[in-house]
């Protein structure tokens, strides 16, 4: 079982089962929704999905697509897109209360990614104690 939420707790969920898909995903409308580079998504049955505390708010982003999030906080939550038929619903990875729990196994969307976005492991690292 993985559970997660939104941000300040007004929306959690449970999701029973074993992650279907699990990706990156570099499309320019999950870059656009959510202002990140890239959108980690884990991919249940419909039916091993629900919201436990609250109900989420609801954008269409596409004429063919839901993106669900706390209409608190602003977390993006779940994606549903028509061609699913009700049978699958992907969550936001980083929404979980574990992300390590379901990581991504690959990238979708890559022609969309950013260039930059390849060379990320090059760049100096700094825990939060050493920041300049």
């Amino acid at each position: 079982m993985l559970t997660g939420g939104c941000y300040c707790g007004a929306v959690r969920y449970q999701a029973d089962g074993e992650p279907i898909e699990r990706a990156l995903c570099h499309c320019t409308i999950c870059r656009a929704t959510t202002g990140a580079p890239a959108v980690a998504w884990f991919t249940v049955q419909r039916a091993d999905f629900r919201y436990t505390i609250g109900a989420p708010a609801a954008f269409a982003s596409t004429r063919q697509a839901m993106r669900e999030f706390c209409a608190v906080c602003g977390t993006q939550l779940a994606f549903v897109h028509e061609d699913y038929a009700g049978k699958r619903i992907d969550i936001t990875t980083a929404s979980l209360d574990d992300p390590a729990a379901a990581p991504p196994v690959e990238h979708i969307w890559t022609k969309s990614r950013l260039a930059w976005m390849t060379d990320l492991d090059r760049l100096p690292e700094h825990t939060m104690a050493d920041r300049p």
